[in-house]
Parts: structure tokens; C-alpha cells; sequence
């Protein structure tokens, strides 16, 4: 019999379990020493009044085996909200029977119904798999642009050069 494949909304109770999958993304990604997230910081940004981000459980049988975690962000070229997609991940041996085309499709269709102009993600360039996975769903490779990011230090840094 074939296995069910489910998505939903997150609850506070899947926190533990989101923790968890974040973990092993960042260990497939090589970022462990990145992860500074908590079960109590992922209550107090997802779960809170106003949420920094939202998230979706993959399910096989019941069994929540991956996540997607997006957020809204805001083109000026269109004048239209559009929503990213921070993370997907789904444990390997459950890769390839939908679950993941699931997940990336159910976000879609909240961005749909949303009204956003745009639904975008990054990928890491050696990821091979998922490029592919991205490109068969119609999915656009970005190459002329590139992520600038401040953290840390010289995030703080930064914000001091305002005042």
C-alpha cells in the first residue's frame, strides 16, 4: 500500500520536530556551526502575534518528515507582496515519493491565493539535485544576482554607522 503524503500548518507542538529537521539540513548543507536556533527563539518568531515566518509540515502516514519555512517580502518593481522560501528539506529516505513537490507546491498556492507577484528561494550552487528538482517545476536560476548578508558583529556594526 502506498505511503500517504500530507501537508499542513505548523503547530507549537511540531517545534521540537522543526528544530530537529533544521538540524539535519544544516548538517547536508555542511552549516551546522550556523544553527544558534532554539525551541523557545522558534516559539517567539513563529508563533508569536505578529510571526516572522510560517511553516508547513511534510507528513508520511501521520509522521511530520519535512518542512518548509517561508515568509512574506515585498517587490517594489511589481508593487506586490511575494514570499520566500527560507527552507525545505525532507529526510532522506523519504525523498522522492512527492513529498518534497508537496511542500514547494502548497507554498506556491499560498503565494497564489495571497495575491503575491513572486515566489522565490535560494539554492547552493554545488546542490545539484535540487537545481534539477527546482528546474523540473519551472523554477528560474538567477544567475546575475547574489546574496549580500550581515550578521553577527558586523550586523551591529552596521547599525551603529546610523546613528
Amino acid at each position: 500500500m502506498p505511503a500517504t503524503l500530507t501537508t499542513r500548518a505548523a503547530t507549537e507542538a511540531d517545534v521540537p520536530t522543526i528544530l530537529a529537521l533544521i538540524h539535519e539540513l544544516a548538517e547536508y548543507e555542511k552549516l551546522t556551526h550556523e544553527v544558534v536556533a532554539t525551541v523557545e527563539s522558534l516559539l517567539e518568531t513563529l508563533f508569536c502575534p505578529n510571526p516572522s515566518a510560517e511553516a508547513l509540515m511534510g507528513c508520511v502516514d501521520g509522521k511530520a518528515v519535512g518542512f518548509a519555512l517561508y515568509f512574506q517580502n515585498y517587490s517594489t518593481f511589481l508593487a506586490r507582496p511575494g514570499l520566500h522560501l527560507e527552507d525545505l528539506y525532507v529526510q532522506p529516505a523519504h525523498r522522492g515519493c512527492g513529498l518534497g513537490k508537496a511542500l514547494i507546491t502548497a507554498v506556491a498556492r499560498i503565494a497564489y491565493e495571497r495575491g503575491c507577484g513572486r515566489y522565490e528561494w535560494t539554492v547552493l550552487d554545488w546542490n545539484t539535485p535540487a537545481i534539477r528538482f527546482y528546474e523540473s517545476l519551472g523554477a528560474e536560476m538567477k544567475s546575475d544576482w547574489r546574496i549580500m548578508r550581515v550578521t553577527g558583529p558586523a550586523l551591529t556594526a552596521m547599525a551603529k554607522l546610523s546613528t
